[in-house]
């Protein structure tokens, strides 16, 4: 029975992520994600209480996808390690960019609806215990100069590139500007500063 519940559950985050990306975090409602999972309303509300519980396990699960396929690092040194987890951030706007947009969407929805969701919350730490794993391994083979404050470096850097990708996944534009650059360029030249500042 419990496998059978538990398939349940992931068939639905699954189908609800699917949703989610295609469409919108608003205009998803809990009756098409019961449409789509071939399950009744009641079966939506039996494991989830609200739409932002839903939500974040479709957060945590794209989350963890994202994490695994281009920010588990690897390289020689540190700072080829360091390089490839702020690269990963280029590699998923040229090829998940619906990633980014959801995010967005969900940053806002969560906001809107009261704040910080602990299960979400642990999935981004481990983004930064790699990144400070890499930073130490940078340490000890000298392939990284030391920072004063490494973890608001981490914070600033992830904080700006995550913001920005958000940004740019977003079709449309704001000021007749947002047409001038390549979106990709936009987001190397950060990543290469930031890189540059750490390597150099």
């Amino acid at each position: 029975m419990k496998k059978i519940k538990s398939a349940v559950l992931e068939m639905i985050v699954s189908e609800s992520c699917d949703l989610f990306l295609e469409r919108s975090v608003e205009s998803v409602t809990v009756n098409d994600v019961a449409e789509k999972s071939g399950v009744g309303v009641a079966t939506i509300y039996r494991y989830f209480s609200t739409k932002q519980n839903l939500l974040e396990k479709c957060a945590v699960k794209l989350q963890k996808e994202v994490y695994e396929n281009y920010f588990r690092l690897t390289g020689r040194t540190g700072a080829e390690k360091l390089s490839g987890f702020y690269s990963g951030y280029i590699k998923v706007f040229d090829e998940h960019r619906e990633f980014y947009k959801f995010i967005s969407e969900f940053d806002a929805f969560v906001i809107a609806e009261g704040g910080a969701l602990e299960e979400y919350s642990a999935g981004a730490n481990l983004f930064k215990r790699e990144y400070l794993s890499a930073y130490e391994e940078g340490l000890r083979d000298k392939s990284v100069r030391k920072n004063e404050d490494i973890e608001i470096f981490y914070y600033a850097t992830t904080h700006a590139l995550l913001e920005l990708c958000k940004k740019l996944a977003v079709n449309g534009k704001v000021v007749k500007q947002d047409d001038i650059i390549e979106k990709e360029k936009e987001i190397r030249t950060i990543v290469n500063a930031v890189i540059r500042s750490l390597i150099d």
